[in-house]
């Protein structure tokens, strides 16, 4: 199996990834820096051994450019879409809260993709409570309440 070039951007976007929220984690106070520093070195370490693996494979097998594999099926209606339900999303959650706003777009977003309108009920519902019990509940972290509510 050939290595494809197109990972090479991957790679780069994970070390951009890393770099950003390295640079970032200074502005945390003194002790809740660990956890996230952590992550970030972890999936810096990770990003490293996918490009050795890369290169090796790379020596062994060749390259190839990858680019048709990467754009076969893309669907520029459906991206585009869901960039924009993305962005309300964002500017929604300012005003009507997380939950509302995730209800909201979640519901936008798996009707839109035609997800069966049970599947995308229990999706959402799953979703949620899982984020309510484990960031609310368990970790304590203040989510968006918005402006309205």
């Amino acid at each position: 199996m050939k290595m494809k070039k197109t990972d090479f951007g991957v790679v780069g976007f994970m070390y951009a990834v890393c770099a950003f929220f390295y640079v970032y984690s200074f502005d945390l106070a003194d002790g809740s820096e660990t956890y996230p520093r952590f992550t970030i070195y972890l999936l810096f370490g990770l990003t490293t051994l996918y490009l050795v693996q890369m290169i090796l494979t790379a020596r062994k097998f060749g390259t190839e450019s990858g680019v048709d594999e990467v754009f076969a099926g893309f669907k520029p209606l459906q991206f585009f879409v869901s960039l924009a339900l993305t962005v309300v999303y964002f500017l929604m959650m300012k005003y009507l809260g997380f939950f509302s706003a995730t209800v909201v777009f979640m519901f936008a977003s798996l009707l839109y993709l035609k997800v069966p309108v049970l599947h995308s009920v229990i999706s959402v519902v799953a979703i949620n409570l899982l984020i309510y019990l484990a960031f609310v509940q368990f970790l304590g972290v203040r989510l968006p309440a918005g402006l309205l509510f």
